[in-house]
């Protein structure tokens, strides 16, 4: 066996004649196992809520979306259906108008968008699976609509309400001056048979109705659209598909994927990760300095034994290596114990929901291997740091004076 370490783990599990030491030394450990016991629940914690983001963008966005360079219309010709339609790797797509409009129930008002869908529509983007309350739509039921959970609280609008329908207003397109201000919109009223929940944005930001009813309001001819939106098969890279898409499509089209129509939001996840894994990291480096202390308490402490062990032809390297290992076994101890409680926080919230954002919503936690490897390296170089830093005090005058 290693005669360095045979000590160290002697020195590790033996007491102190110094009950201070000792105290000191359980300090040291204990800040160990609550850093590591932190730092793995809020990787975890971060990775859940990401998934769970993740998961509303989901019923909101589409893997591809494809709009116009220019202007707000695309014209859908014969040759984009069949670059579309000969691309192995889509799955489905739907053709969508979406445009900017006033929303009247009753004397209370809401600007959101009105997105018109064809029939298409949910077999790339599953909003059907976030109905809370009602049905989707209906192609044989024009004037029909479903609402965002947040424009109905809004409105005081709910579902099957046959009595006073909402009204949906847009600008007509032109120039000059309004004579007329019961003229200058094109209106339609529409029955909401459905509603949908999501994030908070989602929610109070689409009436979704039927393509054929989006027409009518903006005046558009059958084939103008505003975006082509579209799934892709899950064997296939969304990235990659974009990219030939937009060799194919040419200049006129912007090709954008989920990642990239969500920049703001995927940068703002990974900066917040980022951060919180550098404060809890710091909590870790502040919490070793205990374990610095502690190891060159015990160094002191040890003097004799040293002195002892240099006589009988030990090396000034060998016995640094002694507390070395001691200080990296202390570390690698308190890790082991702060991994397995928080391997065991997170599954009883995964498994029973202790901690809840509301009443029904627990927070959300996902155990990943690789916060576990992200937590196991960063505890491991940081303790054998400061075990370095702790053994760099021994010298040879150190220890004969």
């Amino acid at each position: 066996m290693n005669f360095s370490l045979y000590i160290a783990k002697r020195y590790l599990f033996s007491k102190s004649g110094t009950n201070a030491i000792n105290i000191i030394t359980f300090i040291a450990a204990f800040g160990v196992v609550v850093g590591t016991t932190a730092l793995f629940v809020i990787l975890s914690g971060f990775s859940g809520l990401r998934t769970f983001s993740d998961s509303l963008l989901e019923v909101s966005d589409p893997d591809i979306k494809i709009t116009a360079t220019k202007g707000k219309t695309v014209v859908i010709t014969d040759k984009i259906k069949d670059i579309l339609q000969k691309n192995e790797a889509i799955e489905a797509y739907s053709q969508v108008i979406e445009e900017r409009v006033s929303l009247t129930y009753n004397d209370k008002n809401h600007i959101a968008y009105i997105k018109g869908v064809d029939e298409f529509y949910n077999q790339v983007v599953r909003v059907d699976s976030s109905l809370s309350v009602g049905n989707w739509l209906d192609k044989e039921y024009k004037n029909t609509a479903v609402i965002g959970a947040g424009i109905s609280y809004k409105l005081s609008l709910g579902t099957y309400n046959f009595g006073e329908p909402l009204h949906i207003f847009v600008p007509k397109p032109g120039t000059g001056f309004i004579t007329n201000p019961n003229k200058a919109f094109n209106s339609v009223d529409v029955q909401i048979v459905g509603v949908y929940s999501g994030s908070e944005d989602f929610q109070n930001k689409y009436v979704f109705t039927n393509i054929s009813l989006a027409r009518e309001l903006l005046n558009y001819s059958d084939t103008e659209i505003t975006a082509i939106e579209i799934k892709v098969k899950e064997t296939f890279d969304a990235n990659e598909v974009r990219k030939e898409l937009a060799e194919r499509l040419g200049e006129a089209f912007e090709v954008k994927t989920k990642r990239q129509l969500n920049a703001l939001y995927y940068k703002v996840v990974n900066t917040e990760n980022f951060i919180s894994y550098l404060i809890f990291t710091l909590i870790i480096v502040i919490a070793l300095f205990n374990v610095i202390g502690s190891i060159i308490m015990m160094i002191i402490d040890k003097r004799q034994n040293l002195k002892t062990l240099l006589s009988l032809g030990s090396s000034v390297q060998e016995i640094k290596k002694i507390f070395i290992y001691q200080g990296f076994l202390l570390v690698m101890v308190g890790m082991l114990i702060g991994l397995i409680l928080g391997v065991i926080l997170v599954f009883v919230q995964l498994h029973y929901g202790i901690f809840m954002i509301t009443y029904n919503l627990p927070y959300p936690v996902e155990f990943k291997w690789l916060n576990l490897l992200v937590v196991v390296l960063t505890i491991t170089l940081l303790g054998y740091l400061a075990a370095k830093i702790a053994s760099s005090r021994i010298t040879r005058i150190f220890i004969e004076k």
